[in-house]
């Protein structure tokens, strides 16, 4: 719903919009890039399950389920690539129950407040991490 909820929060960006921007950036660094969103927390326990031993990294916006998800979390665990989380807005300025991530803990960076353009920042960090 982006671009609908709470746009003061959330910026006026649509998921098309975030998509095009992390398929520009991606492509700009010569890398290819899955884009996925489900509201269904198994699904995406699922999808990262099923690409663990394909995939060099993981941005991830967890959205609510960042609060509440210890399946994404654990299925996180999994992985042995770096985890990158991305929040549109900095939940730590925001009510209380988002101020704890299950999915900081396995994150190896975490970018908060910066939009939409947290996605590239997101793919300009994981670039680096997986040519290192």
């Amino acid at each position: 719903m982006l671009g609908v909820r709470e746009p003061s929060i959330y910026g006026h960006q649509t998921l098309a919009d975030i998509k095009t921007l992390c398929e520009d950036k991606a492509r700009s660094l010569n890398f290819s890039i899955d884009f996925r969103q489900s509201n269904h927390e198994g699904e995406i326990v699922t999808w990262i399950q099923e690409e663990r031993l394909n995939i060099c990294g993981l941005i991830i916006n967890a959205g609510a389920y960042t609060h509440t998800s210890l399946a994404i979390h654990d299925a996180c665990k999994l992985l042995d690539a770096p985890i990158i989380e991305v929040h549109l807005s900095d939940p730590s300025t925001r009510e209380e129950f988002r101020h704890f991530s299950y999915i900081s803990s396995v994150a190896t960076n975490i970018i908060k407040g910066k939009g939409g353009a947290g996605y590239s920042e997101a793919i300009e960090s994981l670039s680096t991490l997986v040519k290192t």
